[in-house]
């Protein structure tokens, strides 16, 4: 099916229009790139066209790769897949060269221009075949989203965007669109330089330009003789800065285990030494190292692949649309207050219930307060907030919950209390409201005995800030039915969480595999293990924040609180009485974590961390002999590993992909490696068991291997296939 249509008008301009058949988003194939290549030659070849604009059928430009092409480059090359990538990737830059050069001769004489016109969203490759253009135009599209995001699934620019961004902008200016993968809305790309115009008609824009520009206007900087890199090369005394300066950020940022951002960093230092096509070569070497290495071949698959399966409904069981109509959130607090917002923002009518009149209107305070944040970003209107607002009613009466499809608890953690809302809530709503709660800990199936009907009951377990974590754990209590399920899956679609499905169990699955990380570095500082090498190994195995630190940031008292109910549930099977003694001694001396100014971590008196209290060196003093930083950071994986494994063994987790996702999005689990059961798959299950099996002698049955990882083992099974990391569009 084609994917690119080509007509000319009477005034002698090309129009090359993407409309990739079947897709609510362009995304490029290597079909796609064939027929946007052959279009190219047409009007470069034909006398009466005088110039080119490429533009979109969709109200988006485009989404990005099909990583399928990349995927079959490999196979098809047999037993050299590297040099079957590199091939590939140099038939990409062939053509977005021939689209830049457009004919011109080698004094830069003759080339028909072309310009790029963008309706919307440019993403990836959607902004690789601009930035080879000679001008892009684009909507004047508050929502439409710009740049090169590449970086955030294990990858970066390999289309030639590394080589022309840091031409265009320098390697500073570059630095936020390359190395963090910064989107943009067409004002600020303009204002960053990433993009020419931005106004309301760009496809006629793109038209008149072409017919007016001359030979000045279509050479590329770097084609100019004289070129110099923009903010100096690297053997400039400016550019040796930068690029110093550069290297320290990424090794700083990255702790060295991402290798996209090194070698991102290598490709625009050695292009930089070099003239552009042979930059365009060493891009393309780097770019296919990368997609050889297994890192990114796992964040690929997790938080590409694997992530928009799971949005897209994977595990959806079948029932009609439950798409939700009008929701009730019960309780105007913190979590309810943010379900209200990101809910109202959504489209969705929503009724804030709270005790107390003054609650439920401060609830919708904080939903105002949020959209005014987001009228000064310019990332929504006065007008567009207006909407959000008038969407959302504060009531402390539950007879507006009438007429309600779903209703979401989220008051305090005390059973009782959700049983009183629960029943107040189901006495006015009709018989087919779904009821869920909000909860961090505690069992949905004696939630659910609290509701008439049990098997309209499930748990929807947000995670805080609700605006920006965008993991959403739905749990299936023991008579939770399928239409429950269906119906907290469409709407975790319809506020643009990522959800997965997990069976009832403590802690579930997210905060079943955190406390283990945290208990794990509690108790090593316990033992004498100095609290800067706790946290740097973790940090350095790839985790945004220490055990420590991230105790802090969630609180100690809750910690506490936590540990309290669990020891009392489980009794003598409770095993964390180590870390519990030191929590317990952090609470009694007021140490209850940043938010009171005061942990394990000392702040100033604007809440910044000033580093690791001396007091804890005092109470628990450094052992003379400290463990290698390679045993500690197994520690700290493992003690996560070992239970998302126990939890897909004991039904918990229903499938890995749930698992890697949630750990990623969820809490942070070392994103380079893809999640916790790709981490056993790149580790090796062999590795992993005899790693379990020495610190359980030395450490504890805790990191004793479950059965099935001694079975992946001896039988040399993989939780992944091989050709797992293959999807439709990236």
């Amino acid at each position: 099916m084609t994917e690119f249509h080509y007509a000319t008008d009477a005034d002698g301009v090309a129009t090359i229009t993407w409309d990739a058949p079947g897709r609510s988003m362009n995304v490029m194939s290597m079909t796609g790139f064939d027929e946007l290549s052959a279009h190219i030659e047409t009007a470069l070849a034909d006398e009466a066209v005088k110039g080119v604009v490429i533009t979109s059928a969709k109200k988006d430009f485009a989404g990005g790769m099909d990583l399928n092409v990349l995927a079959r480059l490999k196979d098809e090359a047999g037993d050299a897949p590297a040099q079957g990538l590199f091939d590939g990737i140099m038939k990409m830059h062939r053509i977005l060269r021939r689209i830049e050069r457009a004919g011109m001769d080698e004094r830069n004489k003759g080339g028909k221009p072309v310009a790029a016109a963008l309706p919307g969203t440019a993403l990836g490759i959607g902004l690789e075949i601009p930035l080879a253009c000679h001008r892009i135009f684009a909507a004047d599209n508050a929502s439409a989203r710009i740049g090169l995001p590449e970086i955030k699934v294990g990858l970066f620019p390999g289309a030639g965007g590394t080589t022309r961004l840091a031409r265009k902008l320098g390697a500073m200016g570059a630095s936020p669109f390359l190395l963090e993968g910064k989107l943009s809305d067409p004002r600020q790309a303009k204002s960053a330089g990433l993009i020419d115009e931005v106004v309301d008609d760009p496809l006629a824009a793109a038209r008149a330009w072409v017919l007016q520009a001359g030979d000045a206007d279509i050479v590329k900087p770097w084609d100019q003789k004289g070129f110099r890199f923009p903010g100096g090369a690297p053997y400039h005394p400016s550019g040796f800065m930068t690029f110093t300066g550069a290297s320290a950020m990424v090794n700083g940022r990255t702790q060295g285990v991402y290798p996209a951002a090194k070698a991102l960093l290598s490709a625009v230092y050695e292009g930089a030494l070099v003239d552009f096509d042979t930059a365009l070569r060493i891009e393309a070497r780097r770019f296919a190292n990368i997609l050889m290495n297994p890192s990114s071949t796992a964040m690929i698959r997790t938080l590409f692949i694997n992530k928009e399966a799971l949005e897209k409904g994977a595990n959806r069981p079948e029932a009609p649309d439950q798409r939700v109509k009008k929701l009730g959130v019960l309780g105007a607090g913190m979590m309810g207050a943010g379900i209200a917002h990101v809910s109202a923002r959504a489209g969705i009518e929503v009724v804030l219930i709270d005790a107390d009149h003054a609650a439920a209107e401060r609830g919708k305070a904080h939903a105002e307060a949020e959209l005014d944040k987001a009228v000064s970003r310019k990332k929504t209107t006065a007008q567009e907030k207006d909407a959000v607002l008038a969407r959302i009613t504060a009531t402390d009466d539950y007879a507006a919950l009438e007429g309600s499809d779903l209703v979401i608890e989220a008051v305090f953690e005390d059973p009782r209390v959700k049983a009183e809302v629960t029943a107040s809530a189901e006495a006015v709503v009709g018989a087919d409201c779904i009821m869920a709660t909000n909860t961090s800990t505690l069992p949905i199936t004696e939630l659910a005995g609290n509701s008439a009907r049990p098997e309209q009951y499930i748990g929807i377990h947000f995670f805080s800030p609700v605006e920006k974590m965008m993991l959403l754990e739905i749990i299936r209590g023991e008579q939770t039915g399928d239409r429950a399920v269906a119906k907290a899956l469409d709407f975790a679609r319809q506020i643009g969480k990522t959800p997965i499905v997990v069976n009832d169990a403590r802690f579930f699955y997210a905060n079943r595999c955190i406390i283990p990380y945290i208990n794990e570095g509690v108790r090593m500082l316990r033992e004498g293990v100095t609290p800067a090498l706790i946290e740097n190994a973790a940090r350095l195995a790839g985790m945004p924040l220490g055990p420590l630190q991230l105790t802090d940031e969630i609180s100690i008292e809750l910690g506490v609180h936590i540990a309290r109910a669990t020891r009392a549930a489980m009794s003598a099977d409770y095993r964390d009485d180590d870390a519990d003694e030191v929590l317990f001694w952090m609470a009694d001396e007021g140490r209850m974590g940043r938010k009171a100014g005061a942990g394990f971590y000392v702040y100033d008196d604007k809440g910044k961390r000033a580093g690791l209290w001396g007091g804890l060196s005092a109470r628990y003093p450094e052992a003379a002999e400290q463990p290698e930083l390679r045993e500690v950071q197994h520690r700290l994986l493992l003690a996560q590993v070992l239970e998302a494994v126990r939890a897909l063994e004991d039904g918990v987790l229903m499938d890995v992909r749930e698992g890697d996702v949630a750990a990623i999005l969820g809490w942070g689990f070392a994103p380079w490696s893809g999640g916790p059961f790709s981490w056993i798959d790149m580790t090796g299950a062999d590795r992993v068991v005899a790693l379990c099996d020495d610190l359980a002698r030395r450490h504890g049955g805790r990191f004793a291997a479950p059965d099935r990882l001694r079975d992946m083992a001896r039988t040399g099974a993989r939780f992944y296939p091989e050709d797992a990391a293959r999807s439709d569009a990236a």
